[in-house]
This record gives C-alpha cells, structure tokens and sequence, in this order.
C-alpha cells in the first residue's frame, strides 16, 4: 500500500471509467476480500449474515490508523494510486478509490482497525457520504475487521430485482473460490449464520486449492508448471515502457521493481485423468485477478484438441504474472475485462506450456523422486547398520531403454511402419520454455507383452500396461499432422453408389475424385499412409462420410495403427514406445482415451505392506 490515503486529483477522476459496481452480496466480499489482499493478508475470515444482508470481513492484513481510517470511505480516496500516470501500471486489486464509498452510500459501514506498528486500535462509523460518525478506541489484533449492515435498505427495489438469497449465497462461494484460485497462499475461512460453511486451507500453488473446490479431482490429476517470459517491451501498446521502467511512480518510495520477465503459471488436469461436462473449468488470471478473456481460453482449447473424449473439456487454470503497464484495467467496472497488449506473444507462450505439461518425460512420473530418497535412505541405513541385502537381480542385465530407438522400423499389420519421430520443437517458439527443447531420453523399458493387446512397461516410478493400438494410433496421428500427403493412386480405386455429398467432402480434402461410368466413381489421390492398405477403397469410403481434415487424420491414423491381436517382437514394443513418448499429446489417443494404466511404485508397497521402518520391523 502507499503511506496514506488521499483523494484523487480531479483529472485522475475524470479517467476512471466509472463507479464501482455493488450489486449484491457477492459484489461486497469482492470487494472488501481484495481490500485486504491489498493489505497483505494471509489470513481472511468471512461472516454472512444473508437474511440480515450483513457482511463483516476480517483480516490480519497491515491495518489503519486513524487517520487514514478517517479518510477510507470518502469519494475517490485510495493509497494505491496517486497521479494519471499510476493508472496505466496498477500493481494493486483495488485502485480506484470507490469500494469503501460506495458501500457508506448503500449501507451502515463500520470498520475496525490497527496498524501492525501501533499499540492501539480505533472503530469508526461512517455516515452515507463517507464521513465520520463515531471514533472509539477498542482492542484488537493487527489487522482490519469492515462490517456492512442492512445492505440496500434504503434501496428497496434494488433488494426486489436481485436474485434469490441462496442463488447469491452460491455467487459469494463462487467469487471466494475465484480469488482464493489467484491467491493460494492465503487461509480462506467462511462462515455463515454463525455457523463454519468452509474453508480453503493455503498452498504452495494453486494444484494445491483445485482439489479442495472440485472434490472429484485429486493432486495427481493436476500438473503444474511455471515458466518465465521475456517482457515485450516494443510495438504498439507499450505506452513508452522503457522510460517508465526507469522512474514507474514520481515523488514516490513505492517503485514496481526493475524486471524484464513476466511469468505464465498453469495448472492443467491431465487429459487421462480428469475433464469436465461442461466448458465451466478454463479459468484466466491475470496479476492475481480472475478475468474474462476470450481469446485465451480458445488458445486452450485449441491447445487440447484431439486429447480428451467427445463432449469433454478441459480442467484448466492460466495466471499470468505481466508487467503493469501492458495492462489496462480501466475497461469495465468490475474489472473482469482488460485489454492485453501483446496478446499474440501470450497465447503462444500459452500453447507452448500446455505441450510441455502433456509430454511424457522422467520428472512427470510423480513418484520417482519420492522413490529416490527412499533408496538413498535405505542404502544408508544398511551401511551403518549390522545387516545388508543382496540386489544381484536388481543389478543384473539392466537392459538399454533406448538402444533398439534407431533399429526397430519393422513392417505390422495394414502395411504401416513402426519408425523413430524426430522430436517436434518447432511450436515453443525461440525456445522461450528452455526446459522443453532438452534432449528426451528414453525412460520407457519394454518388458512383456499381455493378451497381445497391451505392453507391460517398466519405469522409473513403477510400471505401465501401455495400450498398443491407440499408442500407436497417437503417434500415426501426429506424424500425420506433421506431414498430410496426398499422393497418386496408380491404378485408381473405384468406388460406387456414393452420394453427392460424399464425393463432395472427398473433394473438400483436396482428393482427386472424377466420374468412372454409371454411379462409379475413380479415386486417382489418397493419403500415403493408405495407398499400400488392402482396405483403401473401405478407408477412402470412410473419409467421404464427413469431418474436416482433422477428422480425416484421425481415421487414417485409427484405420492404420496396429491392430490389438498383433504379436510384436520386444523389438517393436520398445521402438512403439520410443515414439509414442515423443509425440505432444502421449496421454490420450485422438478420440480422447487413455492410452496407459499406471501402477506406481508407493501402490505397489501399500499393496504389498512394504512401508515398515528398518530394524523396528525384523525385531531388531
């Protein structure tokens, strides 16, 4: 916060878009839970009282003094901003000064306070334009309690045409969730009528608060990732960010620190593990901020495309941490919408991280590290201990995960090849997400395969039963992405009774298609991965009964994968899994499937009791 609180110049004012909007119940928490964020808080407490129209919020935030607390509720009066200037690098939730005003307006406001540095606290009544009312000492800890009673009662119609009170009792759930999503370190506690209603206990990131909103999601379905992002400082938009950087707020001790990277932090529910009916879950913060933004929640979506079942969407939660003066958030009242600048540069960075996160790679098996300290603690035991154990299987023939990588380009069934895939980097853009253009070992061992349906693998947290036809499905898909072909069909094939319709989609994917004879039809063009299939005709056939060319890869891609029945060698598992882990999307096949089923490691040992304490357990 700035050392006090002053009203606004004028023309600052006059900037502003316009009052603060409160409309109900929800719309004070929202507004007094960010006043205390501002404060610092790392612990907020709410009271409902909905039948009273009563809301009272308490904080451990930095508190007032008096007189700053003299000055809170009047018009335009914030610490926050100070200058015209201060309005295009907000570092703040709240800024304008209207909240605590607009509340006195609609409502009996008291606010109890103490500045941490202060041995004294004061409460202050305030009349309908912001004034005092009362002053009294009391005795309270650091922090600030605001007390909002008999909401709207001199505003009756307002209280008519507003929903009912338990629709707006879920409004207030739904806007603490919110907030808590862009503030994991902080304890939300709720209660109700006097009763506890919730609680969000804090996190180290926001993986940590999605499960305690949606219960049906667990920790391991979440992955989380933070990536840091060079600042775009030229072009359009950037309102002369170089000489800001240099002297941010005049006349000020509070400066914006010298920074040329933005962070871009995502939580993605991983597409074999967890989504949602409904497209309710893609979720937009921006410096702490939930927002609407269109533009990229449909990078996300694009970004998930062909890795989740039909009629699925995805469980996602996207803050950006951005220099403030590529922000403007004086565009709608409630600050639910901003402009960007640089939108482009976000959204790529964007798609770039939600690839990082669905590739297959040694850290995202989630217990091998846990798996490692265990071994090191248990070697390190034996040797101060009066006892060993032998490990002459365990160091054995270990086998080489990726020897066979560059040898294994076997024939299978349908005539489609099982060959290495160069990884594809191209899409992470100057290499922004370094981490992702490291070189991928392969970590994935052959060992069996079952029923001649799936592979038995072997990894560094445990073992997978891996699905070899939709594994393989996954990567003819991408490969056919990568690099759709058309290519001649000498002879043609010849194909009858198709409608108009039909010939046209095969048409619409730039297939060569011209009459033959009554009703009979010559295809002179096909996919290269089709021209050498017995069942050409019956694919080509397939393609003309609709779907875009997405949905054309797809069946070619299902039509040419091993089939399940197929005897491979250990040669051929290993190259399909050498693949398979390099493609972008590895935990769904195209129809959204989960290609793998995994048994870690730490199930293993509950499974089989070997969670005991060395020495305790053998009677030592």
């Amino acid at each position: 916060m700035k050392s006090g609180i002053l009203p606004l110049p004028t023309e600052v004012v006059h900037l502003i878009a316009a009052g603060e909007v409160i409309d109900s119940l929800a719309a004070v928490v929202r507004e007094l839970a960010e006043n205390s964020l501002d404060a610092g808080a790392t612990r907020v407490v709410i009271y409902l009282y909905p039948q009273q129209w009563r809301v009272r919020i308490a904080d451990n935030g930095c508190g007032m003094d008096l007189e700053n607390l003299q000055a809170c509720a009047t018009a335009h009066s914030t610490s926050k901003i100070r200058s015209c200037e201060d309005l295009w690098q907000v570092t703040s939730l709240g800024f304008r000064g209207e909240a605590l005003h607009s509340l006195a307006q609609l409502a009996e406001l008291e606010i109890l306070s103490r500045a941490a540095e202060t041995g004294e606290g004061w409460r202050v009544r305030y009349c309908d334009r912001g004034e005092v009312l009362e002053t009294e000492t009391v005795a309270i800890a650091p922090g600030t309690v605001v007390t909002v009673s008999n909401l709207f009662a001199n505003w009756a119609e307002r209280r008519q045409g507003m929903p009912s009170l338990s629709q707006q009792t879920r409004a207030i759930q739904n806007t603490i969730q919110q907030i808590a999503l862009c503030h994991p370190h902080v304890t939300w506690q709720v209660w109700q009528d006097d009763r506890e209603w919730f609680t969000l206990s804090p996190g180290a990131t926001t993986q940590h608060l999605i499960p305690q909103i949606l219960r049906q999601v667990s920790l391991s379905d979440l992955q989380y990732l933070k990536v840091e992002v060079p600042t775009p400082f030229e072009g359009a938009g950037s309102r002369g960010a170089g000489e800001q950087r240099e002297n941010l707020i005049p006349n000020s001790e509070f400066r914006i620190p010298n920074s040329h990277y933005s962070s871009l932090q995502l939580v993605l529910g991983l597409p074999d593990r967890c989504h949602r009916h409904r497209p309710d879950w893609v979720r937009v913060a921006v410096n702490g901020r939930m927002v609407k933004f269109a533009e990229l929640e449909q990078t996300i979506f694009a970004a998930m495309t062909r890795t989740l079942p039909r009629d699925r969407y995805p469980v996602c939660f996207l803050h950006l941490k951005v220099a403030p003066w590529q922000i403007d958030w004086n565009r709608q009242p409630a600050k639910t919408e901003i402009y960007l600048h640089h939108l482009s540069h976000w959204q790529e960075r964007t798609a770039s991280a939600i690839e990082q996160i669905l590739r297959l790679n040694s850290n995202s098996v989630s217990d091998s590290a846990h798996n490692t300290r265990v071994t090191q603690l248990i070697k390190v035991a034996e040797e101060k201990g009066v006892y060993s154990t032998s490990r002459a299987i365990a160091q054995g023939d270990k086998g080489d995960k990726g020897d066979k990588e560059d040898k294994g380009d076997k024939e299978v069934e349908g005539g489609s090849t099982l060959h290495p895939t160069p990884h594809n980097a191209s899409c992470f853009n100057g290499g922004n997400l370094r981490n992702a253009l490291a070189p991928l070992h392969p970590f994935l061992k052959a060992i069996a395969q079952v029923h001649n349906m799936y592979i038995l693998v072997e990894h560094p947290g445990g073992m997978w039963l891996v699905e070899q036809h939709i594994a393989h499905e996954r990567v003819l898909y991408e490969q056919l992405c990568d690099r759709w072909q058309l290519v001649p069909l000498e002879p043609p094939v010849i194909l009858n009774h198709l409608s108009l319709a039909q010939i046209a989609q095969l048409q619409r994917l730039n297939l060569e298609v011209e009459p033959f004879g009554d009703r009979l039809w010559a295809v002179r063009s096909a996919p290269a991965m089709l021209v050498q299939r017995d069942d050409c005709a019956d694919a080509l056939v397939e393609l003309s009964l609709g779907g875009d060319l997405q949905a054309a890869q797809v069946a070619t891609a299902c039509r040419c994968a091993i089939r399940n029945g197929t005897t491979l060698s250990l040669e051929e598992m290993q190259t399909l899994l050498n693949q398979w882990q390099r493609t972008r999307n590895p935990r769904t096949c195209p129809h959204g499937r989960p290609i793998y089923l995994s048994l870690e490691e730490s199930a293993l040992s509950r499974f089989f009791r070997r969670h005991w304490v060395i020495g305790k357990s053998h009677g030592i």
